[in-house]
Order: C-alpha cells, then sequence, then structure tokens
C-alpha cells in the first residue's frame, strides 16, 4: 500500500459534506485497504467558518474555495454546495490544477454535463456524480458501466422522496395535498420552500441526466418536460383506485420504437398497483430499468438525506482514488448516438380524462364522437349523474400528447362539456 495520502478538498459541510466529512475519518482504514492508499481531508470550504463542526479540525476550514482548489497538492475535489455558480467554476478551476471531482450537483450537471465533461477530458481527469441522482441508490455507475454493453430502452422512476412521501400519504390516508405537504415539512422531508420538489424541478434534473447516460446522447434540463403535482386531488386517488392504480410522480425517459429519437419527461401519472414502483412508500426513490438483453431491471432505496448521500459520495471517491493510483480515468461523457429529443406532443401514451357534464341523453355520444374525430380510440367509459349534473370518466388506448390536447381543446366546446375536471397519464402497463 502506497503511505502518501491522496488529499481530498471538500466544497460544502452542511447535511452531506458533513457526513463525508464524518465517514471519511470514522472508516479511513477501511477506505484505505479499499483504495490501496490512505485519503487525508487536506480542506474545507464554507462559507461560514464560525459554525462549530464536530470532528473536523478548524484550521482545514477556508471561506476560499477558489484558493483551495487551485492547491497543487489537491488529488480530488468534492462538490457538495449546489447550485450552478460558483460550483462550475470550482469544478472547471479543479480540473485545470490537476484534481479529479466528485459531485452531487444534479441542477449544474443536468444543464452544463456536457460542458464539464468536456473539461475533465481535456485535463485527463475523472467527473463521477453518483450522489447526483437517487442518493444512496447504485444508479449511475450500473447505467453507464454494468449496462455499457446492453441496449438500454426505458428508465422510470420515482426520484423524488419529498414527492413520494406526499403522494403516498395521500394515498394511504386520503389526506390533501396541503395536509400531505404539511405533514412532510414538519417531519423534514420537505423544504420551507418546496417548490424545486413539488413542481418538479428536482425531478426533472435527474431525468436529463439519466437520459443522456441510458441512450448515449445530449440531453439538458431545457429538453425535460416538467408538470408538477400540487394539482392532483383526493379525487385523482379515488379515480386510480377504482381504475386498481395509485398515482406517483414519475421520472420517464424513452428511445423511440424506431430508435430515432429519445424523449424526457416528469409528471404525475396513474400506474397499476401491480407494478413494482406502485409499492414504494414513503420517502424512498426507485427506478425501473429496461433493456433489451438483461430485461427488466429495478433499483431500490433512500433517495436523500445526509447518511445516505455521502455513501454514494464516498463510493465515487474510492473509483476516483484508485483511478489517480493507476494512472487512469474512469468513463467518460458518451453521447456518441446525437439522438433528437422528441417533443412532449409526440409522447404516446395512455390517458385518463375526467369530465364534468350534462345528465342529459346524448352526452356520451358527443364526446365519443370528439375522441373519434381526433383519432384517439376509447377503453372504458364511465358515467354517474344526479341532479342534471354527471361526472364522466373516459381512459383511452394509447395516444400522442398532442391529439389528446386537441381533442381535450374540442370537448371544452361542447355545450354538454361543463369543464375538465382533471386529466392524467396512465403509465407502467
Amino acid at each position: 500500500m502506497r503511505t502518501r495520502p491522496l488529499k481530498v478538498a471538500l466544497l460544502g459541510c452542511g447535511v452531506v459534506g458533513s457526513e463525508v466529512a464524518r465517514i471519511m475519518t470514522t472508516h479511513a482504514d477501511d477506505l484505505a485497504a479499499r483504495i490501496g492508499a490512505p485519503v487525508e481531508l487536506a480542506g474545507v470550504a464554507v462559507r461560514r467558518p464560525s459554525k462549530v463542526r464536530e470532528g473536523i479540525d478548524p484550521e482545514l476550514v477556508t471561506t476560499d474555495a477558489t484558493a483551495l482548489v487551485k492547491r497543487g497538492d489537491i488529488d480530488v475535489v468534492v462538490e457538495v454546495i449546489g447550485g450552478i455558480e460558483p460550483a462550475r467554476s470550482l469544478i472547471t478551476t479543479a480540473f485545470e490544477h490537476g484534481a479529479s471531482v466528485v459531485s452531487a450537483n444534479k441542477a449544474l450537471l443536468a444543464q452544463d454535463g456536457a460542458a464539464l465533461h468536456a473539461a475533465a477530458e481535456a485535463n485527463s481527469r475523472d467527473l463521477y456524480y453518483e450522489a447526483a441522482v437517487a442518493g444512496a441508490i447504485p444508479l449511475i455507475r450500473p447505467l453507464r458501466e454494468s449496462l455499457a454493453g446492453d441496449k438500454i430502452n426505458r428508465v422510470m422512476g420515482i426520484v423524488n422522496g419529498t414527492t413520494n412521501f406526499i403522494l403516498d400519504k395521500m394515498d394511504s390516508t386520503g389526506a390533501g395535498y396541503q395536509e400531505a405537504l404539511d405533514e412532510a415539512t414538519a417531519l423534514g422531508y420537505a423544504e420551507a420552500d418546496p417548490t424545486a420538489d413539488v413542481e418538479a424541478f428536482d425531478a426533472a434534473a435527474k431525468a436529463a441526466i439519466l437520459a443522456g447516460i441510458a441512450f448515449h446522447t445530449r440531453v439538458r434540463l431545457d429538453d425535460v418536460y416538467r408538470e408538477g403535482m400540487t394539482e392532483v386531488t383526493a379525487a385523482d386517488f379515488a379515480s386510480a383506485k377504482e381504475m386498481g392504480c395509485t398515482i406517483k410522480l414519475l421520472a420517464i425517459c424513452e428511445r423511440a420504437a424506431d430508435g430515432g429519437s429519445v424523449t424526457a419527461r416528469v409528471h404525475p401519472a396513474m400506474i397499476p398497483l401491480s407494478h413494482p414502483l406502485a409499492s414504494v412508500r414513503g420517502a424512498y426513490n426507485a427506478v425501473f430499468v429496461e433493456s433489451d438483453a438483461a430485461g427488466q431491471l429495478m433499483f431500490y432505496g433512500p433517495g436523500a438525506g445526509g447518511a445516505p448521500t455521502a455513501s454514494a459520495v464516498l463510493g465515487d471517491l474510492v473509483a476516483v482514488c484508485r483511478n489517480k493510483l493507476s494512472g487512469a480515468t474512469g468513463p467518460g461523457d458518451s453521447a456518441y448516438t446525437q439522438l433528437p429529443v422528441s417533443p412532449m406532443g409526440e409522447v404516446v401514451t395512455r390517458y385518463h380524462i375526467s369530465l364534468d357534464v350534462a345528465d342529459k341523453p346524448g352526452v356520451l355520444a358527443q364526446v365519443a364522437t370528439v375522441f373519434a374525430e381526433h383519432g384517439v380510440s376509447i377503453d372504458t367509459v364511465r358515467q354517474q349523474g344526479k341532479d342534471g349534473e354527471a361526472s364522466l370518466v373516459v381512459v383511452t388506448h394509447r395516444a400522442s400528447d398532442a391529439s389528446l390536447n386537441g381533442t381535450v381543446e374540442a370537448l371544452r366546446s361542447l355545450d354538454t362539456v361543463r369543464g375538465v375536471a382533471s386529466i392524467m397519464r396512465v403509465e407502467g402497463e
């Protein structure tokens, strides 16, 4: 074993960063044995240096992150500060000064992953980011390495623990959205401002990363269709249960049937109770992968939290350090297919549409005619009426998003249709 330690700079010492530092200290001997050399925490960049950080030598703490990553003796930079800047500049500076990088920064990787990979390659350094998607769940490395010889056709999953907790609570207790959100906040699952989670910005960034790796193409955050879950109601869950389904916020990345394009989207969807993702409860994450040779695979576990996310960071740290000792670099960016990302209007799926209609003869015929005129085939219809008003629920066969939107606009013009109560996609057939 090499006795000279590999030096690590830690950018950020919050919930995740403090756990990374703790594990590096408490598991130092094991990490050294697995890597083939000891690892040493050489500096910690923070915004508030006066804060007491248990187990971290105050002499290592600095507010000058740029100076830290420019040190010529740093082997690996661990970035857990998040956001776009200064993280982007610090990472590229680290590459230029000879350090490889381990990051948990999903937003930055979804927006500028290609540029960061190019900077790493130009400087013959590693960029690893297992912790950027699904916390402790080993997912990036299996997609990038274990399935490198296979053709992945679909990646579908629950990649945000906050939203899954809220939806699971609505499903199991009948609570409304706000009530479930309040509980998630009280338990620490939701931030004071939950927008990034409930409006699916967080999940969309993860979908962009997953799609790019799975399909070997460039997928940026702007390419991902995003729809939040704030409009999901208890009535939607009641309808889902009547269909033998539940509702999840899903990140779905698909290769087109002809192989000529890909799609990436995040939105609430009904999913059959028989599907493995339907049983994912609480704040857990799970990702379902479908490929040609391996078939169907599912990855499950805690998708957030200090210790779980730090576990993924440390796994990357071990891999990068091993590469450093061997004089090699691991897998880099793979975007050789250069497939276009199709717009949401071309996505084909099933739909559940709930309409408020007049309770009188001929309404169903009118509605069915509109669906037929727009080329949308109906699977099932359920109608209930009372005192001149009725609820009409239509479940379609597979149709494009564009054709469904045209259908809904035409339905709104009918005098007998009082309103469209809800529209939800049905996935996981």
